[in-house]
């Protein structure tokens, strides 16, 4: 006979791991699509969490106009690739040594309210954009005695005397289903986040989890407390996924 704690359990959302390792932005990308699809049309279970490291690349958000070609041709020079993507926010850098988290979510199945129409959809991701902030708030409170905090500028910050931003967050929502997601720096060259204006938010500088603990933080070293954070402030459950996906 199953528990009232069993129970319980059960009746939270699941979200399956897709683990890719390390993989190039364009791949992921289109394997997020295909995710997205899957979760439109089943409603009622399909949920992930598509973690990844990202071979060196510059990303856009849908304000793309800003970086030209020119731009984009000196980027590509420093040997990283170039993607305009369709994520929320400005220009970004991914590579080895951060922590690239993508859910593919169905906020219908975590957003608890009666509201419907536009509205849902706007609180919705409102809710959804904070909990992330404070799923990493709260992994690098428990997992390195780390304070981070928000600012009027999506993401994660540290240092409240002189800001820097430790996480940043760009979304894509399709109908209340998510995709893109957060980039959490551990051990991380902050050396190519010098060739671009970091989200492009004037003034401000980036850190890592081994800049702000003066010792190397793997990814590894991190994703234990990001897992248990997700899990208790989305109030699901994330399980191994036994699939295989290919762009």
């Amino acid at each position: 006979m199953k528990t009232e704690k069993d129970m319980t359990k059960m009746s939270k959302p699941q979200v399956k791991l897709v683990n890719l390792g390390l993989k190039s932005y364009l791949p992921t990308w289109k394997i997020q699509q295909k995710l997205v699809e899957k979760v439109k049309n089943d409603r009622k279970s399909e949920n992930f969490l598509v973690l990844v490291e990202h071979n060196p690349v510059f990303t856009t958000g849908i304000r793309t106009n800003v970086y030209d070609s020119n731009e984009e041709k000196k980027l590509k020079h420093l040997g990283a690739d170039f993607v305009r993507s369709n994520r929320g926010g400005l220009i970004t850098f991914h590579g080895p040594g951060q922590l690239v988290a993508y859910p593919i979510l169905d906020l219908n199945q975590f957003i608890h309210s009666e509201l419907s129409g536009k509205k849902r959809k706007l609180l919705g991701m409102k809710w959804y954009i904070e909990t992330l902030e404070e799923v990493i708030i709260q992994t690098l409170k428990t997992g390195f005695n780390i304070e981070g905090f928000r600012s009027p500028h999506t993401g994660v910050w540290v240092n409240k005397n002189n800001e820097k931003k430790i996480c940043a967050m760009g979304v894509h929502n399709s109908d209340l289903v998510t995709s893109h997601g957060l980039a959490l720096n551990c051990n991380i060259d902050l050396t190519w986040f010098d060739h671009i204006v970091p989200c492009g938010i004037e003034g401000k500088g980036v850190t890592s989890l081994s800049k702000e603990m003066n010792m190397p933080i793997r990814i590894q070293d991190a994703q234990t407390y990001f897992f248990e954070q997700f899990e208790k402030l989305y109030s699901c459950q994330i399980i191994e996924s036994d699939e295989k996906f290919s762009e």
